[in-house]
């Protein structure tokens, strides 16, 4: 029997945060996890998840993007069901407003994570729209 829970890719590069597993699988999530961006496009390519939740980590040495989300957005984009959260470092909320220009981020939350917080817009994202 198929497993009726939503579904939630976390995308977890650089850690450094609590482990949300409880929170998520409280919400009712079926969670998957994992490393790196690559693998989370492969991962897309066979799953549609109902939430992302994924680091945003601006480089200033990638040549053709800003940050690591750029090419997982552009691939979110054919999936606009997909709700993502990103976390991010307070100092690079410019530039994550750059990308949140160009791509429908459901929210982003700033390290250190407030678990009240990431609760609500977790609910927020698996709301039936009415």
């Amino acid at each position: 029997m198929a497993d009726a829970r939503p579904r939630l890719l976390a995308i977890i590069e650089l850690g450094g945060y609590p482990n949300l597993t409880p929170l998520y699988e409280r919400l009712g999530f079926q969670v998957d996890y994992v490393n790196s961006q690559r693998k989370a496009r492969t991962y897309l390519k066979e799953r549609v998840p109902a939430v992302v939740v994924a680091e945003y980590n601006f480089q200033s040495d990638f040549r053709d993007r800003s940050s690591n989300l750029e090419s997982l957005m552009a691939v979110l984009q054919r999936r606009p069901e997909v709700k993502v959260v990103v976390f991010y470092q307070e100092e690079h909320a410019p530039k994550l407003e750059g990308l949140r220009a160009r791509f429908c981020i459901h929210a982003a939350l700033p390290f250190p994570i407030d678990a009240n917080r990431l609760e609500g817009v977790l609910r927020d994202a698996i709301v039936p729209a009415s």
